[in-house]
Protein backbone atom coordinates (compact mmCIF):
# COMPACT_ATOMS: atom_id res chain seq x y z
CA UNK A 1 0.00 0.00 0.00
CA UNK A 2 1.05 3.17 -0.84
CA UNK A 3 1.88 5.80 2.11
CA UNK A 4 -0.22 8.84 2.65
CA UNK A 5 1.15 11.35 4.88
CA UNK A 6 -1.05 11.29 8.31
CA UNK A 7 -1.87 7.86 7.28
CA UNK A 8 -0.15 4.53 9.26
CA UNK A 9 -0.90 1.26 8.37
CA UNK A 10 -0.11 -1.70 10.56
CA UNK A 11 1.06 -5.43 9.60
CA UNK A 12 0.02 -8.49 11.58
CA UNK A 13 2.32 -11.24 12.30
CA UNK A 14 1.81 -12.60 8.60
CA UNK A 15 2.70 -9.01 7.16
CA UNK A 16 -0.75 -8.31 6.26
CA UNK A 17 -2.43 -5.04 7.10
CA UNK A 18 -4.77 -5.05 10.03
CA UNK A 19 -4.60 -1.76 11.32
CA UNK A 20 -4.81 1.67 10.00
CA UNK A 21 -3.82 5.13 12.28
CA UNK A 22 -5.36 8.47 11.34
CA UNK A 23 -3.55 11.96 12.65
CA UNK A 24 -7.04 13.64 13.33
CA UNK A 25 -5.22 16.41 13.61
CA UNK A 26 -4.92 16.49 9.58
CA UNK A 27 -7.97 14.25 8.82
CA UNK A 28 -10.21 15.17 12.35
CA UNK A 29 -12.53 17.44 10.00
CA UNK A 30 -13.02 15.51 7.43
CA UNK A 31 -16.89 14.07 6.35
CA UNK A 32 -15.92 10.03 5.23
CA UNK A 33 -13.82 9.94 8.08
CA UNK A 34 -16.72 11.15 10.52
CA UNK A 35 -19.56 9.42 8.52
CA UNK A 36 -17.05 6.06 8.90
CA UNK A 37 -16.60 6.78 12.65
CA UNK A 38 -20.71 7.39 12.78
CA UNK A 39 -21.36 3.94 11.63
CA UNK A 40 -19.03 2.34 14.21
CA UNK A 41 -20.79 3.64 16.99
CA UNK A 42 -24.15 2.61 15.09
CA UNK A 43 -23.10 -1.21 14.78
CA UNK A 44 -22.03 -1.03 18.52
CA UNK A 45 -24.96 0.00 19.90
CA UNK A 46 -26.93 -2.40 17.77
CA UNK A 47 -30.35 -4.01 19.48
CA UNK A 48 -30.21 -1.31 22.86
CA UNK A 49 -33.45 -0.01 23.74
CA UNK A 50 -34.42 3.13 21.44
CA UNK A 51 -36.39 6.25 22.52
CA UNK A 52 -38.77 7.59 20.55
CA UNK A 53 -38.14 11.56 19.76
CA UNK A 54 -41.45 12.55 21.32
CA UNK A 55 -39.94 10.84 24.62
CA UNK A 56 -36.24 12.59 24.21
CA UNK A 57 -37.48 16.12 23.35
CA UNK A 58 -39.52 15.52 26.34
CA UNK A 59 -35.95 14.87 28.60
CA UNK A 60 -33.97 17.67 26.73
CA UNK A 61 -36.96 19.90 27.66
CA UNK A 62 -37.11 18.70 31.06
CA UNK A 63 -33.31 18.93 31.46
CA UNK A 64 -32.91 22.92 29.83
CA UNK A 65 -35.94 23.98 32.69
CA UNK A 66 -33.79 23.27 35.31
Amino acid sequence: MAQITGIKYTNDLKGNPRYVRVDLKQYGNNELLEDFLDSLEIEARKGEETVSLEVFNQYIDKKLAQ
